[in-house]
């Protein structure tokens, strides 16, 4: 991808996710009376992806969005109503943006022509539908001075305040020219605490020298003497309000968490951080080989006064080494909340089409994980999310014969486990029924009916291509695609994902993955004359075993590891290697829980920090393996994936005892 349509897509995106949850606050508050400081802001967010993408040259985005900025300013101007309708095709158009950055980003055709179209057409139907708000005639209230400089937006927050009952007032300020920005600044945000704000007008009367004048017209539903005490200035009552109008949400709240204040942050390109990794990795190999030519030199030399010399260097620059090697994983780490900030936007929409009431509560947002991991994971938990709203959380009726609030719950945790990072996606739902997932696969003729599995393993069935117990398929999910991205895309991260369910109680879903996957501590294992590197981040202990400790249990190889059988598999059996012949052999135990395995190797060698390589395309379906690294004297070795070991064995011991 060109750099410049590298800086359109994150450029874009950012707007777009801006829009998007600047949507769910028009859907949440269109009831209550929606802020119009938040249809400004949606609105200057479409006009920017208008001018950014007509910038770099992205014509149909800018046409695109030329006609969504249309609709929204004839919603900020009262041409159209904010119903449900319009706050949904909002939401669709919206979705069309992300599409063709999508396929901008993959260089696939886009054609957005129908679209305009039906935004046009739906733009006329609103109109008609909707159209100006139909207010007595005001120009015998107020000046026709004011209502003649007025803005067409303004004259409809003008009628809007009105209608809402709430009066009109014009307050009267004059500041010196040295700092009169500043102190115009402060009147109009304690405005805003008190009403809205729907026009600043310069004056030139009666002014003292090196002054500036304003009349600030706004509306409010508190009364005149309240507001002059309050304001401590002039303020006229151009329009009585009509009762004890209810007082409009202060928009002043929203603006602070949009304004884009000055900043430190520089955004960097991922691939940018990775190049830097190489280096490191590269460095890391010149450091081994200092580090070794100095303790050569010393046993050939002894302490001489250059040789002393040289091994100080050497330490230093292992520090060094280290030193840049923390400070770029602490630039690629961001915290989960990140991720689930985007998640709680996926779960307000979805509640509302499932018509589900759903309570959001999060957990250890300040957890913090690699950007690229960040990235990867937001896929499995969305597809996790959506399983809980439409399998799991039951309608508010059944709910409620359930004993249940009829508000559903859906908790996110996370936290830090040594070298891991756990997420929890957790529900209030009817669990998952393991005998009907039992069913389903005896239905499908993966299991055998008479077979005997424990709970975990039958579970393991959800995250099997196209299986899915749910009878219709919705918009959201039951398609059968989904818990089976999990799965793999858990594995090719090196990471794990457990189920715990009790049926009418609930299901959690528990994500494990490794902080970083730039730079790892691996041990550095031998099984015959083939090297291999174990990630340390899936590795909890080895040890030394006799054979003849090894037993046999339904057909399975186990040790007995402080009182718990832990299965025990070759690398040299499984990877078709020629080991070592001898009667003890070392083992070590890696994965978590119920789902730990002992690998025997040859020799343990020691543990080296690696910087994990792509195997590339040619070797993209060869299972059991991570990637290689480079250690030692440019020594290339692969790295074990611990998690597809950890299937394969599963799935040999699930054959074994159905034979």
């Amino acid at each position: 991808m060109k750099s410049s349509k590298k800086d359109f897509i994150a450029e874009a995106e950012e707007l777009v996710e801006e829009a998007e949850r600047l949507l769910i606050e028009i859907q949440e508050t269109r009831t209550a009376g929606v802020n119009p400081d938040t249809i400004n802001a949606l609105f200057r967010a479409i006009h920017t992806v208008k001018g950014i993408s007509g910038l770099f040259g992205f014509k149909d985005i800018a046409d695109f969005s030329h006609a969504f900025e249309s609709l929204l300013d004839d919603i900020r101007l009262g041409r159209a109503e904010v119903s449900e309708e319009v706050v949904r095709f909002l939401f669709s158009n919206n979705d069309v943006l992300k599409k063709v950055m999508e396929d901008i980003e993959n260089g696939r055709d886009h054609d957005v022509s129908g679209h305009l179209q039906n935004i046009e057409a739906f733009r006329n139907a609103a109109k008609e539908s909707g159209g100006s708000h139909k207010v007595e005639d005001i120009l015998g209230q107020i000046d026709a001075a004011i209502l003649k400089v007025l803005s067409e937006y303004e004259e409809h927050r003008l009628k809007t305040n009105i209608k809402e009952g709430k009066g009109i007032f014009l307050a009267r300020a004059v500041f010196s020219l040295a700092d009169f920005d500043k102190s115009l600044s402060e009147l109009v945000s304690a405005i805003k605490s008190h009403g809205e704000q729907i026009s600043t007008l310069p004056t030139s009367t009666d002014l003292p020298p090196d002054s500036i004048g304003f009349n600030i017209l706004f509306g409010s539903g508190k009364s005149h003497e309240e507001l002059k005490q309050a304001l401590d200035l002039p303020v006229d009552e151009l329009i009585k309000r009509k009762g004890e109008a209810a007082a409009v949400p202060s928009p002043s709240k929203m603006q602070e968490s949009s304004i884009k204040s000055a900043s430190t942050y520089v955004r960097v390109d991922i691939e940018k951080l990775d190049r830097i990794l190489n280096t490191i990795s590269e460095l890391n190999l010149l450091r081994f080989a200092t580090n070794r030519i100095a303790a050569e030199m010393m046993e050939t030399f002894g302490h001489t006064p250059l040789v002393v010399d040289v091994f100080k260097i050497s330490q230093s620059f292992e520090r060094r080494i280290s030193e840049l090697k923390e400070q770029v994983l602490e630039i690629r780490m961001i915290p989960v909340g990140q991720i689930f900030s985007r998640l709680a936007q996926v779960i307000r929409r979805y509640s509302r089409e499932t018509g589900k009431q759903i309570e959001l509560t999060l957990y250890g947002e300040d957890t913090e994980i690699d950007k690229f991991l960040a990235e990867e994971i937001v896929d499995p938990l969305m597809h996790i999310v959506r399983n809980a709203i439409d399998h799991g959380i039951e309608a508010g009726e059944e709910r409620k014969k359930a004993g249940k609030r009829e508000t559903g719950a859906i908790i996110l945790k996370a936290f830090q486990r040594g070298n891991h990072v756990v997420i929890e996606a957790r529900d209030d739902g009817a669990g998952i029924d393991v005998e009907r997932v039992k069913k389903k696969a005896s239905e499908k003729g993966i299991l055998i009916p008479e077979a005997e599995l424990n709970n975990r393993e039958i579970l393991d069935f959800i995250f099997m291509p196209g299986f899915s117990t749910k009878a219709a398929v919705s918009e959201i999910s039951g398609r059968g695609v989904g818990m089976d991205v999990v799965k793999e895309k858990l594995s090719s991260l090196g990471g794990f994902v457990d189920v715990e369910t009790e049926k009418g109680k609930g299901t959690a879903f528990i994500l494990t993955v490794p902080i970083t996957l730039a730079i790892l501590k691996a041990l550095i294992v031998r099984i015959g004359a083939e090297k291999f590197a174990i990630p340390l981040t899936s590795l909890s202990e080895s040890l030394l075993i006799d054979h003849k400790d090894v037993q046999t249990i339904e057909g399975k190889e186990v040790y007995n590891l402080r009182g718990e059988m832990l299965p025990i598999v070759s690398i040299a059996s499984m990877f078709g290697l020629e080991g070592d012949v001898s009667e003890r052999s070392y083992a070590v135990v890696v994965g978590y829980g119920e789902r730990r395995l002992g690998l025997f190797v040859d020799e343990l060698i020691g543990q080296h920090e690696v910087v994990i390589k792509s195997l590339g395309d040619y070797f993209k379906g060869l299972r059991g393996f991570a990637g290689a690294a480079e250690i030692g004297r440019h020594e290339v070795i692969l790295v074990i994936d611990v998690e597809s070991v950890i299937e394969e064995s599963l799935s040999r011991q699930r054959a074994m005892r159905h034979v």
